[in-house]
C-alpha cells in the first residue's frame, strides 16, 4: 500500500515541523492518538523511539515508532514493524510563496517479511485498509494544520 496527501498550512515551515515534531504532545494534536510513550530520551532525531496508540480500525492499536531521518525543518522519515509489515511515513514540508507551506505526508506498508497468512489478510482487507488509513492519514494532517494555524494566529 502507498499513499501520498498534501495540505496546505497558513504557518511558515519552522512553525509546522515545531508541531511535526513534538511527539510528546502529539496525544492532544492529533485526535486520532490516544497516547504517546517516549522510549528514549532526548530530541527530535534520528533514533528517538516512542509507542504510540491509536483507535484504528474500531480497535486500539499501539506502535513503536521510531525516527529514521530528519532534516528540520523540511522533511522526518518515521518507521515502524509490526507482524512482519514494515511502515514507511515521509513527511515534507516545502515553504508556499504566501508565507505558508505544503505539508505532505507519504506513507508505505511493505509486507515482504510478514507471515503468508498477513499477507493474504492484507491482500483481502487492502481497500478497507487502505481507506481507513487515507482517511486517519487527512486528518492528522488537518490535526497538524489546525494546531500549527493556531500558533502563528
Amino acid at each position: 500500500m502507498q499513499l501520498d496527501l498534501s495540505r496546505h498550512v497558513a504557518a511558515d515551515p519552522a512553525t509546522v515541523w515545531a508541531v511535526l515534531t513534538d511527539i510528546p504532545s502529539a496525544h492532544l494534536t492529533l485526535s486520532g492518538v490516544l497516547a504517546v510513550e517516549i522510549l528514549t530520551d532526548g530530541p527530535y532525531e534520528p533514533g528517538l523511539r516512542w509507542r504510540e496508540t491509536r483507535k484504528m480500525f474500531g480497535m486500539k492499536s499501539t506502535e513503536e515508532m521510531m525516527v529514521l531521518a530528519a532534516e528540520p525543518p523540511n522533511a522526518t522519515t518515521i518507521v515502524a514493524e509490526n507482524g512482519g509489515t514494515e511502515y514507511k511515513t515521509v513527511f515534507t514540508i516545502s515553504p508556499d510563496a504566501d508565507g505558508g507551506s505544503t505539508l505532505r505526508m507519504r506513507f508505505g506498508a511493505h509486507t515482504a517479511h510478514a507471515p503468508a497468512a498477513s499477507r493474504v489478510a492484507m491482500m483481502v482487507m487492502g481497500r478497507f485498509a487502505e481507506r481507513s488509513t487515507r482517511r486517519a492519514m487527512g486528518q492528522d494532517l488537518a490535526d497538524i494544520a489546525a494546531e500549527a494555524e493556531r500558533r502563528v494566529g
